[in-house]
């Protein structure tokens, strides 16, 4: 399924929070979201915005040495998983991930490409990349549902652009 690419620039830590916490609020606590970009360019900072806008008070750790943080809200389950220390596919397996991979849970995945072909297509991907003294966030819709979060994604930044 192709769809359009949008992109917008995030100032500082403060815009990145922002438009996680929209973004949190579009997907309403569902999907499979993945988030790629170097090590250090707001991936997880995206990611806190993202569970605070579902209603998350309480502390958003990186999940990079657990591999996964587990967040209740409401009824809603949040899993936040870090992939960059997996060396190999398979031990998505031992995870469990793939049970958790459904309509009633969000699934929030930094450095997807770490899990091979285990993975299906996400609802939306997530790219993140410096570009000055900010970053560039840029995202795609790859499911009807994401689709439909992509185009409605309006950052309290200067806003999208389609490419």
């Amino acid at each position: 399924m192709s769809s359009t690419v949008y992109s917008c620039y995030l100032a500082d830590e403060a815009a990145t929070m922002a438009t996680g916490r929209l973004l949190g609020q579009l997907l309403e606590g569902r999907g499979l979201v993945t988030l790629r970009g170097n090590l250090g360019c707001g991936k997880t900072t995206l990611s806190r915005g993202l569970i605070r806008g579902l209603g998350h008070e309480g502390a958003v750790k990186s999940p990079t040495y657990t591999l996964v943080e587990p967040y209740t809200i409401g009824t809603r389950q949040v899993l936040h998983y870090d992939l960059y220390r997996l060396s190999d596919p398979e031990e998505l397996e031992f995870l469990g991930m793939r049970d958790f991979l459904d309509t009633d849970t969000l699934t929030l995945v930094e450095w997807p490409e770490r899990a091979g072909k285990l993975l299906p297509a996400p609802d939306l991907a997530l790219h993140l990349e410096a570009e000055g003294s900010g970053r560039r966030l840029s995202w795609q819709g790859h499911t009807d549902r994401g689709l439909q979060v992509a185009a409605a994604l309006m950052p309290t930044s200067s806003g999208p652009t389609q490419t």
